[in-house]
Order: structure tokens, then C-alpha cells, then sequence
């Protein structure tokens, strides 16, 4: 998938990755799309609620080895 923009979490743990999206999300144009790479497992349900409760629009995940790329569409 195609991101304008990458954020680097890797060696964050939980709350970390979510409160670097929120900030780095905010500094980009409605409709663009963010990917956060991590190997925080938690992730990968952190950042589904993330979006449900922030209306940002969760587009999935790819897994390489023990990194996740999980992209977000900035919507609001």
C-alpha cells in the first residue's frame, strides 16, 4: 500500500505508537494515508480502536518477520 507519509515506532510499546500517530496525523491533509511500523504486537487491536474512536479510517495491516505496517487514512 501506498503511504505519503511513514512513521518509525519501532522499540515503542503501548501507549507509545498511538500517541505518535495522533500526533503525526494531525500535522497531515485529510485524505492522506500514514503507515506506522512497529514490533509492538499490541498494535494490531490497539489501532483498529484507535480509529473507531478518533473516525480515522483503518486500512489493515501487513506483517513482515516481527514488524507490523499497519496504514490509517486521515479522514477528519
Amino acid at each position: 500500500m501506498k503511504a505519503n507519509r511513514t512513521l518509525d515506532c519501532l522499540g515503542l510499546y503501548c501507549p507509545m505508537p498511538i500517541i505518535k500517530t495522533a500526533e503525526m496525523i494531525k500535522e497531515m491533509n485529510v485524505g492522506h494515508v500514514l503507515e506506522i511500523v512497529a514490533d509492538d504486537p499490541g498494535i494490531e487491536e490497539d489501532m483498529p480502536s484507535w480509529c473507531k474512536m478518533t473516525g480515522h479510517e483503518y486500512l489493515g495491516q501487513d506483517i513482515d518477520g516481527d514488524e507490523f505496517h499497519v496504514f490509517v487514512k486521515k479522514v477528519k
